[in-house]
């Protein structure tokens, strides 16, 4: 039997009327009612203020002063200035709500939300850190900073929070779970090394690694996940030689900008994750080279008469590009590159062979307290320009999606505590006052105490290579 749709009678109509009209009067006053409080309180402003937080991130200012491993010839004079309040709280595991900031990456017709992790604020952690000085075979004995007779430990104590989201601690497990079967490498200077032996010594409490080094490259391995940690040396990251060039004498050390350093050329297939960090050496004497023609010196010039066409910090910015873009067009490595940024250091009263010191430093700066220094934030600036010039290359295509910069600088400049200072050495005769004369012994202001602020590095690194691995782009 076929079942017909049922009819519908005209008498039903009439009595809906009273309802439909009462409806549309009810609408309309709606209307009025959200027309008025829309002008009193606009929804543009307020969905702004809700998608982009309160503030927009803003031009960064980064002020330090010349580094311990090198001297800034023509250092600026110390100011006080503004900077971005980074809070501190003392004794306290929580934070008060921070200013906001927000990356936001557009892909295609969406728009992807991402927690930047390099704003925010130190506060005071009484857990304390993950390791300790005795704890850590690998810890080098001028980062030992308790075992040299650092006084004061609260330094180790401080942690960052980004605004918008949490840092997790290091988690050692899920950091060789992520990288099972893998190689990350540290390649750099000095703080590169600082850095690659803050991640031993995390890495140190829940497995023994086995040395597989050599004089060539360091390197550890870790039997559970078949994971290897090395360490590469590379002061400049572009190819460098002592031979005569030119007109530029024998014994002065020339750098060929255009160049990478063939080492890591070499070596990268063997790599599936690099965090590259350099620009100390900039300050020392040396040549530029591009196109087989010398184009500027540092601390080296022989024609006074002339200016020379690419000075040192701008060499700093072309070497970045040019390890960057080298490293990204490898035809054999396909993974993440992190670029760290500028690593501050905080000699006051002079450079670190000119009587710099940051003796007595216990506590992070407090806001507005950094000291300006013009070498620091150029360098970081010209840095800056090279990654950027590096990933809008076009020839590196979709691969600039794997290059990372791991901006610390700014939130580091508030780190004066976080030195060796005059515990580099563990000389009990040591003297970590200022002298008869006014200058104290040369101390060790641009290198971190381990443990202590330099292990935020590695919970950076495992948070880029958890987004990388997993995706998603914050922790709430």
């Amino acid at each position: 039997m076929t079942l017909s749709p049922p009819r519908l009678s005209r008498s039903v109509y009439p009595r809906k009327v009273p309802s439909i009209a009462f409806a549309i009067g009810g609408l309309t006053s709606f209307i009025i009612f959200a027309s008025l409080l829309l002008l009193s309180h606009p929804l543009g402003s307020s969905l702004t203020g809700y998608l982009y937080g309160t503030e927009t991130t803003q031009h960064l200012e980064f002020h330090h002063s010349s580094s311990r491993d090198t001297s800034d010839p023509n250092p600026s004079p110390d100011s006080t200035i503004n900077s971005p309040p980074l809070l501190t709280q003392h004794r306290e595991e929580s934070t008060e709500a921070l200013p906001t900031n927000h990356v936001f990456v557009e892909k295609e017709d969406s728009v992807e939300t991402e927690c930047d992790l390099f704003h925010g604020n130190w506060f005071y952690d009484p857990k304390g850190p993950l390791y300790t000085n005795n704890s850590c075979p690998l810890l080098t004995q001028m980062q030992n900073c308790q075992g040299n007779g650092r006084p004061d430990k609260s330094y180790e104590n401080w942690r960052w929070k980004p605004s918008q989201c949490d840092l997790p601690r290091f988690d050692a497990k899920k950091f060789l779970e992520l990288m099972r079967g893998k190689t990350l490498a540290f390649i750099g200077d000095s703080v590169a090394r600082n850095q690659m032996e803050s991640m031993m010594c995390l890495l140190w409490q829940v497995e023994t690694p086995v040395n597989r080094g050599n004089r060539k490259m360091q390197r550890w391995y870790f039997r559970s996940s078949s994971v290897m940690i090395a360490r590469m040396w590379s002061s400049w990251l572009v190819h460098q030689f002592n031979e005569p060039f030119s007109f530029a004498p024998q014994g002065v050390t020339k750098l060929k900008l255009d160049q990478p350093d063939e080492r890591i050329m070499e070596a990268l297939p063997k790599f599936d994750v690099v965090v590259l960090s350099s620009g100390h050496w900039f300050a020392k004497q040396s040549v530029y080279i591009l196109n087989d023609e010398i184009v500027g010196g540092q601390l080296w010039w022989p024609d006074k008469t002339k200016h020379a066409k690419v000075s040192n910090v701008e060499a700093f910015g072309i070497s970045v590009e040019t390890i960057l873009k080298a490293v990204a067009k490898h035809p054999s490595y396909k993974g993440l590159t992190i670029l760290r940024t500028w690593s501050p250091d905080h000699y006051e009263g002079g450079a670190w062979n000119t009587g710099g010191s940051c003796t007595g430093k216990e506590e992070p700066l407090s806001p507005g307290k950094l000291v300006k220094n013009g070498f620091t934030e150029v360098m970081y600036e010209q840095q800056a320009k090279g990654f950027q010039r590096a990933v809008e290359d076009d020839k590196v295509g979709n691969r600039s999606k794997k290059m990372k910069l791991m901006d610390i600088t700014e939130a580091f400049g508030y780190r004066h505590d976080g030195h060796p200072g005059p515990y580099r050495s563990p000389d009990p005769k040591k003297i970590t006052k200022r002298g008869p004369d006014g200058q104290p012994p040369p101390q060790d202001c641009l290198h971190w105490c381990m443990p202590g602020p330099v292990d935020t590095w590695n919970e950076m690194v495992l948070e880029i290579i958890r987004r990388d691995m997993e995706g998603g782009g914050s922790r709430p």
